[in-house]
């Protein structure tokens, strides 16, 4: 079977992030990029997958800038077998509409039988990518998915999160998966991975796709302002019997907090 990962870099969680001078992104300075973590649980379904069955492939494909190159070569190094790389200019800057137009156009040139997603990226928590792309390569989808099962080699059974419970549903290949926390724990690259990382081949493609659809060109979606979040007032602290603090503190919470 041959698997495609899709896979965002993004800053990583502990990352001290400061707004840039343009006032609408990010500054890069210092701050690390690290494989999304909701794409790390879809490489290693994959992976899982792959070992299951003996046979097979898998490709982490990424729309990003050449510095992208070393999350991919980290997804190489738990086991993935090669990368392909989307660094055309023209093509990044978009939305999340955007960006499922140009992996979808890859992956058709790829014939995957089965892709998988993170659920979202933690830098924009947009939750659209993986199932666009489902829609624009008219395959069915599955989102959320908590656990993946295999009754025969044309189908999938995915378990998925619901409200009050979970839901089971059943896919016929080609499909898109996208993966939620609890899937899987991913993997530590071993020492034997990462020295064969080094020989693993990462492809650089531009695909043909409607440049007025695609990059900062056809995005629906603008940010027109960052803003760091309003720094928090000094806390108060009393001092006392509990039988004297406690009347302060809710009177406190009815005057100032009006939480009560």
């Amino acid at each position: 079977m041959k698997i495609v990962v899709c896979m965002k870099p993004v800053p990583s969680s502990e990352a001290r992030i400061n707004i840039a001078s343009d006032g609408r992104s990010i500054d890069p300075t210092d701050v690390e990029m690290v494989a999304n973590p909701y794409d790390e649980y879809a490489v290693e379904e994959a992976l899982r997958i792959k070992e299951a069955r003996g046979e097979g492939e898998v490709i982490v494909l990424t729309v990003a800038a050449e510095a992208a190159r070393s999350e991919i070569r980290k997804c190489l190094a738990m086991g993935v077998d090669r990368g392909v790389i989307v660094q055309d200019p023209a093509l990044l800057g978009g939305d999340g509409i955007g960006t499922a137009r140009v992996l979808a156009a890859v992956i058709r040139e790829l014939e995957p039988e089965l892709v998988l997603c993170g659920k979202l990226s933690i830098d924009v928590e947009s939750d659209v990518v993986g199932i666009a792309l489902a829609e624009y390569l008219d395959w069915p989808h599955v989102s959320l998915a908590t656990k993946i099962e295999w009754p025969d080699g044309k189908m999938a059974k995915v378990q998925r999160e619901i409200e009050g419970g979970a839901e089971i549903v059943e896919v016929s290949l080609p499909a898109v998966v996208t993966a939620e926390k609890g899937l899987n724990e991913p993997r530590y690259a071993s020492l034997k991975g990462i020295m064969a990382a080094k020989r693993k081949p990462i492809e650089a493609v531009t695909p043909s796709v409607d440049a007025g659809q695609v990059g900062a060109a056809g995005a629906g979606v603008e940010i027109v302002a960052m803003n760091p979040p309003p720094a928090r007032g000094g806390g108060k602290k009393f001092e006392g019997e509990i039988e004297e603090v406690v009347p302060q503190v809710v009177e406190l919470l009815k005057s100032e907090a009006k939480i009560l």
